[in-house]
């Protein structure tokens, strides 16, 4: 019906559908290239040669459309936008999906005792070693875990031992190890319950 539907015509098309194409199709290719460093990093070599063609596919779209419509600005913001954003969204991604291994390295020099037995009952594999630092005798704790236990690892040593240096790092490949088989549950009510198993 006249007047009430709008004529998008090709000026519509060329002004705003194109840009919001590339700007979509950016993120897309750019979020696709930060898994794909991402599994390269860990040595899924099945799983990065996938990604890395359809994040060449989209880019190849995207470009081709710029070059297609050279005269309109907002092509160009819509392509570095969508490069921005893309890295943004890759890394959110990655964070949800969690996937690999962290090796943490936490050196205390209070009582680790607690720390210890709290990670052990709630079933992660500990290594502990006794260090000598600048202040004293101390432990050093190893412990390899899922990068999704990250964050309830970090809990632990913040309620047993706030005041501990601790690294992350990325673990590209491992052989056995000991994982709990459910992800811990806050560390104050796990720890009492592992008190009173203890008893």
């Amino acid at each position: 019906m006249p007047g009430i539907v709008p004529d998008l015509g090709p000026e519509f098309f060329s002004l705003v559908a194109v840009p919001v194409f590339i700007f979509l199709a950016r993120i897309c290719d750019v979020t696709i290239g930060t898994m794909r460093i991402i599994f390269v990093s860990r040595g899924m070599k099945m799983v990065a040669p996938v990604l890395g063609f359809f994040e060449v596919f989209i880019w190849i779209i995207a470009v081709g459309q710029i070059f297609q419509n050279l005269t309109n600005p907002l092509n160009y913001f819509a392509y570095a936008a969508g490069f921005a954003t893309g890295n943004y969204v890759g890394m959110l991604v990655e964070e949800k999906l969690a996937m690999g291994l962290a090796l943490i390295r936490i050196i205390t020099q209070r009582d680790a005792t607690n720390l210890i037995n709290y990670l052990r009952a709630a079933g992660y594999g500990v290594t502990v070693l006794d260090a000598q630092g600048k202040q004293g005798p101390g432990k050093v704790i190893f412990s390899v875990v899922k990068r999704k236990n990250i964050k309830n690892v970090e809990d632990a040593i913040h309620e047993f031992n706030p005041k501990a240096f601790y690294s992350i790092e990325d673990v590209r490949r491992a052989a056995e190890g000991t994982f709990p088989l459910i992800t811990p549950g806050p560390t104050p009510f796990s720890f009492k319950r592992v008190i009173r198993k203890g008893k």
